[in-house]
């Protein structure tokens, strides 16, 4: 089935089935469409605050599949987990309800929309099109929003609108993003991830020239100029095309760029003209380049610089974005999504600019499949903190058929050590916390956890102090 032949759905007063409603994709595509005056109805495996919600709007929601959920629905739309064995998936198929991906839905929603703002890269998404939503929302066009992580200015992780503006974080995995129709494709950087899906580099390129092609003739591509791959990727590319960069070789480029504990501040550029002088929130150079794409998607859509300027300096950051968790014995704790080595190597070199004695970096690797592809690359990366701790690897999606494990990690880096439980490294973490330190729980599994409740022991302690 098509985008094209899901739109005549997608209109008021047609009844649409939403397999996995209450999960954070698909909750907030219910919220849009019963924006847009379409009947929902749903169905997910447990009870959440995202389901009582929906049940309190009146949606009705069925706890577990059953055939007979999906009857009276005029179409179903179901995530990449929800498979073809699924007893509502077959009760469609057997009645011929229609039956649509996620990302399907996504870009036929986007086709109403002047302005598809759709933000990929293997790193930078959730950040940049957190960043773009600060300065839609700074410049008052009421967008409607989808990230893939928590923003405190929405206080979740997308918004309904009613402007011609919609941001979408745009992921690479399973081909997802190749369902959206963008009208201003971000791409922030390519790199050789999610090789349990992709054969190799070659291969994600692949789907990032297809992505960029997406984009119509009276729209553009925004690229990383200081990306080797992605300027690669779209060398032989014929839609217009924009690019940021840091030196003036880029379209869009910062000058005079300085930094205050590690926050920078530059004058942004574009074609060698003064735009506006940009002061961040958010420490490290990577979120200088961040500012700069996000800053590139703004001019493309023709949003005011005094916009831009505001909405870049009020962003503190997304959540398990270096977010900032609290402090123990002295020592301050910031959690991290970071799981690709790449993405670590901006952190660590953030982290050693921002003038603390030790960086304490605890560790969960993401998928056997990654660890395993990239083992050389997360040892180098690692041996960047002054002590490494590494816990067991989260296995997502996965069986370990590969021998791998974060002790073998553990091994091979300098400083390196291993705890197979959360418990083992919160208290190794408690041995090791003074003053001067930063500590750093980091991985997109669940080890933010510790860092949760590192923070708690550390202000329960203070309390009792003061008392």
């Amino acid at each position: 089935m098509t985008i094209e032949e899901l739109k005549p759905y997608l209109t008021p007063g047609r009844r649409i089935h939403l397999i996995g409603v209450g999960g954070v994709s698909m909750f907030p595509l219910a919220e849009v469409l019963r924006g847009q005056g379409v009947l929902i109805t749903g169905s997910d495996v447990r009870e959440s605050a995202n389901v009582r919600h929906l049940e309190e709007e009146g949606v009705t929601v069925f706890l577990d599949h059953y055939p007979e959920n999906v009857n009276g629905a005029d179409a179903v739309i179901r995530t990449a987990a929800v498979h073809d064995d699924n007893p509502e998936i077959a009760s469609a198929r057997a009645q011929g309800i229609p039956v649509f991906e996620r990302a399907q839905a996504w870009g036929a929603i986007m086709m109403d929309y002047k302005h598809a703002l759709c933000i990929s890269g293997t790193h930078g998404k959730t950040t940049v099109t957190s960043m773009a939503t600060h300065i839609a929302m700074a410049a008052n066009i009421d967008p409607t929003v989808m990230i893939g992580g928590n923003l405190p200015l929405l206080g979740k992780g997308y918004r309904v609108g009613q402007g011609d503006t919609i941001i979408l974080e745009s992921c690479e995995y399973c081909n997802s993003f190749l369902s959206f129709r963008p009208t201003i494709a971000v791409i922030l950087d390519i790199e050789a991830d999610h090789l349990d899906f992709f054969k190799d580099l070659a291969d994600v390129e692949h789907s990032f020239q297809i992505f960029a092609s997406l984009v119509p003739e009276d729209g553009v591509v925004i690229a990383n100029a200081d990306d080797r791959n992605t300027m690669d990727t779209l060398e032989n590319l014929d839609k217009p095309m924009m690019t940021f960069g840091l030196g003036s070789y880029a379209d869009v480029y910062c000058d005079n760029l300085t930094y205050n504990r590690g926050v920078g501040e530059f004058d942004l550029m574009q074609g060698g003209s003064f735009v506006v002088h940009i002061t961040l929130s958010v420490p490290g150079l990577h979120n200088v380049k961040n500012a700069l794409a996000a800053a590139a998607s703004a001019l493309a859509m023709g949003i005011t610089p005094t916009a831009i300027a505001a909405g870049l300096r009020s962003f503190h950051g997304a959540e398990r974005r270096f977010e900032y968790k609290g402090e123990y014995h002295g020592a301050k704790i910031y959690d991290d999504y970071a799981h690709h080595p790449g993405e670590l190597h901006m952190l660590l070199e953030t982290a050693k600019t921002l003038g603390y004695d030790r960086v304490i970096c605890a560790f969960q690797p993401h998928t056997y499949s990654r660890t395993k592809a990239l083992f050389p690359e997360f040892v180098e990366e690692l041996s960047n903190a002054d002590i490494t701790i590494l816990t067991d690897i989260y296995a997502a999606r996965e069986v370990n058929t590969l021998g791998v494990s974060s002790k073998d990690l553990a091994s091979a880096i300098p400083h390196g050590e291993y705890y197979p439980t959360f418990d083992g490294v919160e208290a190794r973490l408690k041995e090791l916390a003074r003053p001067g330190d930063l500590i750093l729980t980091v991985g997109a599994g669940e080890l933010y956890q510790v860092a949760e409740r590192l923070a708690a022991a550390g202000k329960a302690e203070q309390d009792a102090a003061e008392e």
